[in-house]
């Protein structure tokens, strides 16, 4: 079992999980990166969406054999997705949590302020200095946005931006979807509308629990993989 963590996190937030699965499943390999970017791994040379972490990751599956049962969080997810549809015979299953798969449908997606598109429009301009530019950055943009720099920045954009209906009608694996009951950034309708479009999945709604399924239910995220693992 591969884990891919969420933005801004590391392989830490997997420990809980995993070593419930090591107990419950005994002779499991179970291993969780650290995403380019993010803990002690250094940030991708050029900007890059879902797909360019699939191409990167990619690699660590033929070390960790034939076919991996792979978990993903929120941005780790995304790249899980990419790297399912694109390297279906090294992918044996989806274990899937808290994961912007398609758009919200609950509320119209945010448009920048409009003095924010001003300062960005003369900041391409040459009419606004960086200094002042990085003051709009940090009075309009997201928390993520705010905390990010460098081509960081500019991979969140990449991400942010991208759905995968098409990826996710390509992908025959089992795909466990386990979400919160109370995950405000990716309500479960988007897990509901996503599992519409897969050809095997499973849908488990968590009571009391919010986005960070693997810090907050790490067993049942355990439970979801231990059912995959035992699937002929």
């Amino acid at each position: 079992m591969l884990a891919l963590h969420g933005w801004g996190r590391s392989h830490s937030d997997f420990d809980a999980a995993l070593t419930g699965l090591v107990e419950t499943h005994p002779g499991t390999g179970a291993i969780a990166l650290d995403l380019p970017g993010f803990g002690a791994s250094p940030a991708p040379d050029a900007p890059r969406g879902a797909a360019g972490y699939a191409e990167m990751v990619h690699p660590v599956l033929g070390e960790c054999g034939p076919r991996v049962t792979l978990v993903g969080h929120s941005f780790g997810g995304r790249i899980a997705v990419e790297l399912a549809s694109r390297f279906p015979d090294a992918v044996a299953a989806l274990v899937l949590c808290g994961v912007p798969l398609l758009r919200r449908t609950d509320r119209p997606a945010a448009r920048p302020a409009l003095r924010y598109r001003i300062a960005l429009g003369l900041h391409r301009r040459r009419l606004l200095g960086e200094d002042t530019m990085e003051r709009m950055r940090q009075r309009y943009g997201s928390a993520d946005y705010r905390r990010a720099s460098g081509v960081m920045r500019d991979v969140l954009v990449t991400a942010v931006n991208e759905t995968y209906e098409e990826q996710l009608g390509r992908i025959s694996q089992p795909v466990e979807l386990v979400w919160g009951h109370q995950d405000d950034e990716v309500p479960v309708e988007v897990a509901e509308r996503a599992a519409g479009l897969l050809a095997d999945p499973r849908l488990t709604v968590l009571d009391g629990v919010g986005h960070d399924v693997p810090t907050e239910a790490p067993g049942a995220l355990a439970d979801a993989v231990v059912r995959q693992l035992r699937s002929p």
